[in-house]
């Protein structure tokens, strides 16, 4: 398992009883997500935060009365796609912490998404189909106002 700087959270997968005896390692480090799997065959997979696109926090009964949780990533990553971290201690203070890390990241990268609220249904025309993924685009944010959607319905012009 490679040693990486900087990182501020660092935990195992438990198994049901909420021991840590797994060969699953969270790291969390400034920039990026590392998830080291194996013992001897091993595996190491990396996701940066500005892509991680949403989180999702789910605890079973037996997740609750141990203390824990499992935090869902859906991400635009290519490698990594949507994620879990499984059976976390803290696991709201911990989804919190991701959760800022995740947006100063993105502020960092400059990296914005374009939601829209739709009220489901059939998308609108130019609209992706619901349960896909927005597409991110870098902007300047000197420039963030000629991104902003269009109100064509609007006659107070």
């Amino acid at each position: 398992m490679a040693k990486h700087k900087n990182i501020v959270w660092r935990d195992r997968k438990r198994n049901a009883l909420g021991l840590p005896w797994s060969f699953t390692v969270y790291e969390l480090g400034n920039d990026r997500l590392f998830i080291n799997r194996g013992l001897f065959n091993t595996r190491e997979d990396e996701v940066r935060l500005y892509r991680i696109t949403d989180m999702t926090l789910t605890r079973s009964f037996w997740q609750k009365l141990f203390g824990m949780g499992t935090i869902h990533f859906s991400s635009a990553d290519q490698a990594m796609g949507n994620f879990d971290i499984k059976n976390v201690k803290k696991v709201e203070r911990v989804k919190e912490m991701f959760s800022e890390m995740v947006e100063k990241a993105r502020r960092e990268a400059r990296v914005y998404t374009r939601e829209t609220m739709h009220s489901g249904g059939m998308p609108m025309p130019g609209m992706m189909p619901m349960g896909s993924f927005p597409q991110m685009q870098e902007i300047d944010p000197e420039d963030y106002e000629n991104h902003m959607p269009v109100d064509d319905d609007n006659d107070d012009h």
